[in-house]
C-alpha cells in the first residue's frame, strides 16, 4: 500500500468549505476527519479548547475633511471600542510608520501600509495614536470580485496597548490619500466572546518503541471567504494518507496524528495541544508538519527547525530518491512553532504554488488550481522521510533546538518585546 493522490483529492473535496476558527463549519470538518480516521481503523478523539473571538456590531470610517465620504471597512475584533458617536480626529497617512511619519501622529487616526505586525504596532502605541486604519488588496480589485477580511487584534499586540482599529481596501486607501483626507470619524463596537475549537487526535502505538513518539500535524481551519483547500485542507488530507499507510504498515515507534483547529488566528490549536500534553511531550522526538499543498504549478519546500546535520541528511535523501525539493534550515509560520518552542525539532513539508498559480487567504483558494498529482508528490516526500524516522534502528535526530533556531523562534514569538512590555506595566 502506498499513498494515493486520487484518494486524498476525494477527501479534500469533502473538506472544501469555509471553516473559520470556532465555527460550526470548523467542527463539521473536524468530525469528517475523525470519521475518516475511524473508517481507516484508527480511533480518534476531539480535544476541545477555548479561543478568544468577538462579534462586531458596528465598524465605520467616514472622511470629514476636506470632503465627506464613507468607505467600506471591517472592524478589528478585540480592538478598543469607540465612545458613543465614534472617534473624531485628524487623519494622517503614516506609511510604514517610521519616526518621521509618526512625529505628528499623537491623537490622530492613522492609515498604515498593509496589515499589523508587532514592531509597527509598538511604534504606533508609543506615538500615542488615537485610532488605526490598515489596508489590504490591490488597486485593480473590484468590490464584487473581492472580499474584505475581518482581522483580530491578538493578545500579542494588545500587550502594547489598544485603540480602535478598522481595515479597508487598498483602492479606498488610495482614494483617501489622493484626495487629501485630513479629518475622519471612526466607529467601532465589538463584544469579546469565547468560542470552542478542537483538535483531532489519532494514535498508532509503536510495535518496538512505543514510548518514543513522532507526531504529524496539519491545521484544518480556513479564513473568512476561503474554501481553504490549498491552505490547508491539502496538508490535512496528505496526513490522512500517512495515517492510512502506518495503519497498514505498523510503525516501530508510536505515531500521533493531529489535525489542529484555529491555526489561522495564531496557532491556537497547536498551542492548546502542547499546553495540555506537557508530560507527554517529553516522549516526542520529532514533529512533522504539512501546511499548503496540491498546486499543479509549484515547488516542494522542506524547512528544518532543527540541527543542520538533519538538513544535509534530507538533502542527500531526497536526491537519492529522486525527490525534487528545496531544503533549508529555518522556521515556518505554522503549527511546528509551539513544538519547537518546547524543544522538539520539526520538519515542515510544503508545496508552494508558482507565482500567479496559487491563491491563499481569499475566495480564490479553490480546487481549481490543485491536482491529485500535486497532493501525491508531497505525500510521497513526507512518507519517505517519515519511514526513515519512524522505523530507524536508533533515532538519529537530536531532541534539541540549536541556538540559531531557538533565536529565530524567539523572534517569531516576539518574546523579548513581550517581556519588555510586561516589565513596563
Amino acid at each position: 500500500m502506498n499513498v494515493s493522490g486520487k484518494r486524498a483529492m476525494e477527501l479534500l473535496e469533502r473538506l472544501g468549505f469555509t471553516r473559520v476558527a470556532g465555527s460550526p463549519e470548523e467542527l463539521q470538518a473536524a468530525e469528517i476527519l475523525k470519521a475518516q480516521c475511524e473508517a481507516i481503523g484508527v480511533p480518534a478523539q476531539l480535544e476541545s479548547f477555548e479561543i478568544e473571538d468577538a462579534d462586531i456590531e458596528t465598524a465605520t470610517l467616514e472622511i470629514l475633511e476636506p470632503f465627506q465620504q464613507s468607505y467600506p471597512v471591517t472592524g478589528y475584533k478585540c480592538a478598543k471600542n469607540t465612545y458613543q458617536g465614534g472617534l473624531e480626529a485628524e487623519f494622517l497617512y503614516v506609511e510604514n510608520g517610521n519616526e518621521v511619519d509618526l512625529a505628528q501622529a499623537a491623537g490622530k487616526i492613522v492609515l498604515v501600509n498593509g496589515f499589523m505586525r508587532v514592531p509597527l504596532f509598538r511604534k504606533l502605541m508609543k506615538a500615542e495614536v488615537a485610532g488605526i486604519v490598515t489596508m489590504e488588496g490591490d488597486l485593480r480589485d473590484d468590490r464584487e470580485g473581492t472580499d474584505l477580511s475581518t482581522r483580530k487584534l491578538r493578545r500579542t499586540l494588545r500587550a502594547f496597548g489598544n485603540v480602535p482599529m478598522v481595515n479597508t481596501r487598498v483602492l479606498d486607501a488610495f482614494d483617501m490619500v489622493k484626495r487629501g483626507a485630513c479629518k475622519a470619524r471612526l466607529v467601532l463596537k465589538n463584544d469579546t466572546v469565547e468560542r470552542t475549537s478542537c483538535n483531532v487526535v489519532a494514535t498508532i502505538t509503536g510495535t518496538e518503541k512505543p514510548d518514543e513518539i513522532i507526531s504529524f500535524g496539519a491545521h484544518y481551519d480556513s479564513v473568512d471567504f476561503s474554501k481553504g483547500v490549498y491552505d490547508n485542507g491539502a496538508g490535512s488530507v496528505i496526513n490522512m494518507e500517512l495515517l492510512r499507510y502506518f495503519k497498514e504498515n505498523p510503525p516501530k515507534r508510536t505515531v500521533k496524528f493531529m489535525w489542529y483547529g484555529s491555526e489561522e488566528i495564531g496557532l491556537e490549536g497547536s498551542w492548546a495541544y502542547v499546553k495540555a500534553h506537557k508530560e507527554e511531550l517529553r516522549d516526542h522526538l520529532l514533529m512533522i508538519n504539512v501546511d499548503v499543498g496540491g498546486p499543479v504549478l509549484g515547488r516542494e519546500g522542506i524547512a528544518v527547525t532543527g540541527e543542520e546535520s538533519l538538513v544535509h541528511y534530507i538533502q542527500y535523501a531526497t536526491q537519492v530518491r529522486g525527490i525534487s525539493a528545496e531544503v533549508k534550515q529555518g522556521i515556518y509560520s505554522s503549527d511546528s512553532i509551539p513544538f519547537a518552542d518546547s524543544g522538539i525539532p520539526a520538519v515542515n513539508f510544503t508545496r508552494f504554488g508558482a507565482p500567479g498559480a496559487a491563491y491563499i487567504h481569499n475566495r480564490f483558494d479553490t480546487l481549481d488550481f490543485l491536482s491529485p498529482e500535486g497532493l501525491e508528490k508531497t505525500a510521497r516526500s513526507v512518507l519517505a522521510f517519515a519511514q526513515d524516522m519512524v522505523n530507524a534502528t536508533a533515532f538519529p535526530v537530536k531532541r534539541e533546538i540549536p541556538q540559531n533556531m531557538a533565536e529565530e523562534v524567539e523572534k517569531y514569538l516576539y518574546k523579548k518585546e513581550l517581556a519588555e512590555a510586561e516589565e513596563n506595566k
